[in-house]
């Protein structure tokens, strides 16, 4: 899986957003505040998984290919502030909302609550918790959201942001994938099944609660009903890949997901 890694590096240069500017002028204020919040809440979840990598996992596994992984991850996650960085950058022109965006953990309420949670079970002494956790934070708090930006490439909009996205959901795919590895065949004192499922469905509500109340996802014209169903979806498949029976049994309600690695 190191060498999967890393034959899919790319770096922020080989995205071009010179006609998503042009797009941004023309998206509606609603769909402007949404995709700005979506960047912001990406920017504040690499910094907590960068901060846990450094600080755990990476000490901590023997595993050569672990760590050479994690190692290759920590550069990763580095390349994807980059480019949320200069997506803000290049599409904000307001200095004041550009800030409330790079600090968007300690000014939006809505990211808080998310990076509370992860900066919480991240610290539990359990090092299986964590990488359940972890895995949760990879797989499922990025989803609905990286769902959100593909459906404006469905749209034909914004062709530097979805590239971008797409090359981001390929990679966090990839860490959850590894995730998941080192837990089924690696850790030795497993949590039960029922505190997985209790990690994954906390997380599911959080994810559907913030796409659908405190970031809806009917700002950009999605359907609120059916991106809940998708969180519990790809909850579903995490659960299955940890080793516990799927709890939502439904199917995936977009079709233009189905391609994709989350």
């Amino acid at each position: 899986m190191y060498k999967k890694a890393v034959a899919s590096f790319w770096t922020a240069e080989e995205v071009d957003l010179s006609k998503d500017v042009g797009d941004w002028e023309r998206l509606t204020l609603d769909e402007r505040h949404f995709l700005s919040h979506v960047l912001a809440l990406f920017a504040a979840s690499d910094g907590i998984v960068i901060e846990n990598l450094v600080e755990g996992f990476a000490r901590e596994v023997k595993l050569t290919e672990a760590r050479c992984f994690y190692g290759f991850q920590i550069a990763i996650e580095n390349i994807h502030s980059e480019m949320y960085s200069l997506l803000i950058e290049t599409l904000l022109r307001d200095h004041q909302e550009k800030n409330k965006l790079f600090n968007a953990i300690e000014t939006l309420s809505c990211v808080k609550k998310k990076a509370e949670w992860a900066l919480n079970l991240i610290q539990n002494p359990s090092f299986a918790k964590r990488l359940v956790a972890f895995a949760a934070v990879e797989g499922i708090f990025s989803s609905g959201s990286f769902a959100a930006i593909f459906w404006l490439k469905k749209r034909g909009l914004m062709p530097g942001l979805t590239f971008s996205n797409e090359l981001i959901s390929r990679d966090e795919g990839l860490h959850c994938d590894f995730a998941c590895h080192l837990f089924n065949h690696y850790v030795t004192n497993k949590p039960s099944k029922h505190e997985i499922v209790q990690i994954i469905s906390d997380a599911v509500k959080i994810e559907q609660e913030f796409l659908t109340e405190a970031l809806p996802v009917s700002l950009i014209g999605m359907n609120c009903t059916l991106m809940k169903q998708y969180i519990e979806f790809v909850a579903d498949r995490l659960l299955w890949e940890l080793g516990c029976d799927k709890i939502y049994n439904v199917e995936n309600p977009f079709d233009f997901m189905e391609c994709i690695s989350l």
